[in-house]
């Protein structure tokens, strides 16, 4: 794969957020056999940015979780654009809960501008329904990983985002709200969001530096559709790798670094 020129944070916002890259469905399809989504939260409905179900990761039974962005407009529309509702949340809350009874890893793939922020959302309780989830994942029994394969904005990536192990596309970005709202809160401009994108500190390189992730997988300086397979392949080498060591820990032991990561965090 060919080595990138130096990019700039706001160039990568654009990458991340190209209609054209893959997204959680692709990813899904490449890396695991045997996918079985899964609708619904049992209470209110089923949301269509969140897809979810079980699958096998060399025939290891797994379950999958992901925020889903449409390919066109038509798509976008019936997506919502990515942004989760809170039945999206306690649709994947009840998945992780499902994963954990029946001790099968975890893995998330986000992308997302950030949970939707509609008076229903509001109404039906979005913001209970993110923090729910962090306490929740935060003490799941068994081994959870997260990819941010695009967008990771805001308590919508949170949601989903609390795992053993982080990884971040080369092109993604990470960050507690978008470029234009951090311009618009901290400059009273959101012109000024390219300029906010190289303070916020939200791509791979920084974060990895920082430590909120734990590895990056490199992508093509045009984005990941460009060499899919071979980025499928190389997460999918990394999930083999990664769950089975988690898989080695106890309980205690795999709760004990989990906590360890966040609180030094």
């Amino acid at each position: 794969m060919k080595k990138q020129t130096k990019i700039t944070a706001w160039e990568r916002v654009t990458l991340a957020r190209e209609l054209e890259r893959p997204k959680a469905s692709d990813y899904i399809d490449a890396i695991f056999e045997d996918f079985i989504e899964l609708h619904g939260d049992r209470n209110f409905g089923d949301d269509k940015a969140i897809i979810g179900g079980i699958a096998t990761l060399n025939e290891m039974a797994v379950t999958v979780i992901g925020e889903q962005k449409g390919k066109n407009v038509k798509e976008n529309m019936e997506r919502n654009f990515g942004m989760p509702q809170p039945e999206g949340y306690r649709k994947a809350l009840r998945l992780m809960k499902q994963a954990e009874k029946f001790k099968r890893p975890i893995i998330t793939f986000i992308d997302t501008p950030g949970a939707y922020p509609g008076m229903g959302a509001e109404e039906r309780g979005q913001g209970e329904a993110i923090a729910k989830n962090i306490m929740e994942m935060s003490s799941l029994k068994v081994p959870i990983i997260c990819i941010i394969i695009g967008e990771g904005s805001s308590g919508g990536a949170l949601a989903i985002g609390v795992g053993d192990k982080v990884v971040m596309l080369e092109n993604a970005i990470y960050s507690i709200l978008s470029p234009e709202g951090f311009a618009s809160i901290l400059y009273k401009d959101s012109s000024k969001a390219k300029e906010a994108a190289e303070t916020m500190k939200i791509t791979a390189k920084d974060l990895k530096k920082l430590g909120i992730i734990d590895k990056i997988i490199t992508e093509p300086e045009k984005g990941a559709q460009n060499d899919f397979d071979n980025i499928t392949k190389s997460i999918k080498k990394y999930l083999i790798q990664a769950i089975r060591k988690l898989k080695k820990l106890s309980e205690e032991e795999l709760l004990e670094q989990r906590y360890q990561k966040y609180r030094i965090i």
